[in-house]
């Protein structure tokens, strides 16, 4: 006997997408609850009529207790009027493991070389139009579960993810051994390529991670590259850290420097002269030395020059120069000088006894004035210097 009421309900894992409700050819006034996670479809002869969201629902049929099971018998005890129930899961599933079947084979955008990569990861998806997902992959089927799914979805999903693989990679010039740090923009570009074809059955593709990218170590091409690779980043690091080292040599050197400058200062602040009056100290010191008086004298630079390096201390340089150029001028000639007979005056030859023109005896001492100490060079009545009578 059939009953006049019944409940249609989804309460499963939440592994399941789709779950066709075992009860069918239900009566009216038959009761459907349908959760806040989900939603359901009645079909009615073979038409899909209705769509249900989250709450409580009274169905219509045409199935009318007793007297439709009067009509059941003229077609063997099988109404005429079919109808069914099916939920569907709207919650999202995670965790959804995928990999590629095969290696991706590529030319890599740096190096131009061929490589085999593989991937792996995982996806969430969820039922996002549920009528589109029920008629274009379960059709007449009681149930659709993630691993069911997994399997529809196969064989489009590699051929698709090998070919954003290596078109993701050429477009962003990622390099095959830089690609692990850039996991996470290289993940989020393949899922935009991957949501629309997702979506042409009724799937939306919430995420999709790329965990794992398989190099093909150990081949000798690949190892090759990596190698040159390793070498010229290391090339790299050496030079930015020659540069490193010139820098701070350079800093500890301008840092010498100053330290130097600033004890010279403390220094002659202590001593109680200028870095002006410090150069008087040196031109000085040169000018003592005679160094330098062939070009003071050359030039022009007098006293009163010397004079103006300043204060005591330009006075104290005038005076070394003075005496510098005292001694220069004063000191005796390097050859003999002329000497004059006491008589008659003429030039007397050198190392002659006598005058060669008067004959006069040549004294052997030189005469000097008596009050000033004068050497006469010539005969005459009185010193030349301080007028005292010879």
């Amino acid at each position: 006997m059939s009953r006049i009421c019944e409940i249609l309900k989804y309460e499963g894992d939440n592994s399941t997408f789709i779950w066709k409700h075992p009860s069918e050819d239900f009566n009216s006034l038959t009761q459907l609850i349908v959760h806040e996670s989900q939603e359901a479809i009645f079909f009615m002869n073979g038409q899909a009529l209705d769509l249900f969201g989250a709450g409580r629902y009274t169905l219509e049929t045409q199935n009318i207790p007793k007297i439709g099971k009067l009509l059941n018998r003229t077609s063997g005890d099988k109404t005429p009027f079919h109808c069914e129930v099916y939920f569907i899961n709207k919650t999202e599933q995670m965790s959804i493991k995928w990999g590629t079947d095969s290696k991706v084979q590529y030319i890599d955008p740096q190096y131009g070389f061929p490589l085999s990569i593989g991937a792996s990861g995982e996806m969430s998806l969820r039922a996002a139009d549920s009528r589109k997902l029920l008629l274009k992959l379960v059709g007449t089927e009681n149930y659709l579960g993630q691993q069911k799914l997994v399997y529809f979805f196969r064989a489009f999903l590699m051929t698709r993810v090998k070919t954003y693989i290596a078109q993701v990679i050429k477009t962003n010039s990622i390099n095959i051994f830089e690609i692990d740090e850039n996991l996470t923009a290289f993940s989020e570009n393949i899922h935009k390529l991957l949501i629309p074809d997702f979506a042409d059955y009724g799937i939306s593709l919430e995420r999709f991670f790329v965990t794992n990218i398989v190099k093909p170590d150990g081949d000798r091409q690949y190892e090759k590259f990596k190698e040159l690779h390793f070498r010229q980043y290391a090339d790299i690091a050496e030079a930015k850290l020659r540069q490193q080292t010139d820098i701070i040599y350079a800093q500890t050197e301008a840092q010498k420097v100053v330290i130097d400058s600033q004890a010279q200062a403390t220094k002659r602040a202590q001593e109680g002269y200028t870095y002006a009056q410090e150069r008087g100290f040196d031109v000085a010191e040169k000018v003592a030395q005679n160094e330098a008086i062939g070009q003071f004298t050359n030039m022009g630079v007098g006293l009163g020059t010397m004079a103006g390096v300043g204060g005591a201390v330009g006075g104290i340089v005038s005076g070394v120069v003075t005496g510098a150029i005292s001694t220069v001028t004063q000191a005796p000639a390097t050859e003999s000088e002329d000497k004059y007979c006491e008589n008659c005056g003429a030039k007397l030859v050198s190392g002659s006894a006598f005058c060669d023109e008067c004959g006069t005896p040549v004294p052997k001492n030189e005469l000097k004035c008596e009050k000033c100490g004068y050497v006469f060079e010539r005969p005459g009545k009185f010193c030349p210097k301080c007028g005292t009578k010879r």
